[in-house]
């Protein structure tokens, strides 16, 4: 819950990882070039889940009570990466140095000591937890994966998540397939028709980045290996069954449609009930028509701004442009799919007025239905850099944009993970 009256200690780093608050100076934030103090809506006590680490070659910035002066210390900025269902609302504020390495990709938010707590800027988006495991410790969740990798020996899609998501990334959707709740992910592409600047499964020899979180899945699976999985998780979660195509492990989905499809058809036509969602660059307006027409259920559609300029520049698209992303999303809706919007946040740049302007037009020609405000995984300094020459201008901040945005689009909810839709 967010607190008005706590004015949170700096944090700061030896150089030896060793985090202490300092005695006198103050909290900073960053929201996009600009520093200041968090903002009254915004702190939160850091949930469960989340993590704390040092900024290498970042020093920390601080400002001094008495004379309201930022203050640059020796030691380095730390910050704070939330769990699930939570946004960032600020960046960590620090000075690089100008050896400082290139950040990898996780999102850096603004994190301070207060009354024996840490605190975050950033609010809780989502009431779901289906990423929250009490109950389930790490050896029990690697024992069900376990048993799934002795019952699907000759299904690879089942090898691959249980050996490589589960038991090497310990990837939430994926224990969540292993024992049997919520939403199964399908990872199937090995390529992408996009090159995103923060792609967590795959970067060019040229990058900056020095590694990918992830590998990349190496095969394509048949459509009856799909559909075997699907078959097991719809056995274990009666309930809300939801199965996702498009995970981190992999390219984007639309570039396996056919086989997709393929194996969509064969799960409904067996009575596979649930919600089949792809998770995707909404590249090709025809195979989402296609995947609709075939019993998906749902889209979302990934991006991090709805201007073409500001789109183009992370994307990088290649063989679509950004009129087919609006088109999929059309696609979709003409068919009466539900359509989600995985928005990419990024405080200081996705608030801005000319952001938001160009997102409630999108919203509103398309009558997208759901927005996903997700974390823009990526190092800031890296990202404004990328789009140092595009106007933005203030910031309005998290929570008076998501304000401004339900008044102009009434009928959009808001969240963080994959809703599952009634077939009704």
């Amino acid at each position: 819950m967010a607190s008005s009256k706590i004015r949170p200690k700096l944090l700061v780093a030896d150089k030896d990882g060793n985090i202490y608050d300092h005695p006198e100076l103050l909290m900073l934030c960053r929201r996009g070039n600009d520093l200041a103090q968090p903002r009254p809506d915004e702190l939160m006590p850091l949930p469960e889940g989340s993590d704390i680490f040092m900024l290498p070659g970042r020093r920390a910035l601080g400002l001094d009570p008495e004379d309201g002066q930022v203050e640059q210390m020796e030691e380095f900025a730390v910050a704070a990466f939330v769990a699930p269902a939570h946004t960032l609302t600020a960046h960590a504020a620090y000075q690089s140095d100008d050896d400082a390495p290139t950040l990898p990709l996780f999102a850096y938010g603004a994190v301070g000591f207060a009354n024996g707590k840490f605190y975050v800027a950033a609010k809780k988006v989502d009431q779901d937890v289906r990423q929250v495991f009490r109950g389930f410790s790490g050896k029990k969740i690697n024992r069900f994966a376990n048993t799934l990798l002795e019952k699907y020996k000759e299904n690879r899609l089942m090898q691959h998540i249980m050996n490589k998501c589960v038991l090497k990334y310990s990837c939430p959707a994926a224990k969540n397939l292993a024992i049997g709740r919520y939403e199964a992910p399908l990872p199937t592409s090995r390529t992408c028709n996009a090159r995103c600047i923060g792609c967590i499964s795959f970067q060019e020899n040229s990058s900056q980045i020095c590694a990918s979180p992830q590998d990349r899945l190496d095969f394509t699976p048949t459509a009856e290996e799909v559909c075997g999985v699907m078959r097991h998780h719809a056995a274990n979660e009666k309930e809300k069954p939801i199965f996702s195509f498009g995970q981190g492990c992999e390219g984007e989905p639309l570039t396996q449609a056919d086989m997709i499809t393929e194996a969509i058809t064969m799960f409904r036509a067996e009575g596979g009930r649930g919600t089949i969602n792809m998770n995707t660059n909404a590249s090709l307006p025809n195979k989402v028509a296609q995947l609709a027409d075939a019993g998906l259920s749902s889209i979302r559609v990934s991006l991090n701004s709805a201007r073409e300029e500001v789109y183009n520049r992370y994307y990088r698209p290649n063989g679509y442009c950004f009129a087919d992303v609006k088109q999929s999303i059309l696609e979709a809706k003409a068919r009466n799919k539900w359509v989600s919007l995985n928005l990419l946040y990024f405080p200081g740049v996705t608030d801005s007025e000319p952001e938001f302007e160009a997102l409630v037009n999108l919203v509103t020609d398309t009558k997208l239905d759901f927005i996903q405000l997700r974390n823009l995984n990526i190092d800031p300094e890296m990202y404004l850099e990328l789009l140092s020459d595009i106007d933005f201008g203030a910031s309005m901040g998290f929570t008076f944009f998501r304000k401004r945005l339900k008044k102009a689009c009434p009928w959009i909810d808001f969240g963080y993970f994959n809703p599952f839709v009634d077939e009704k």
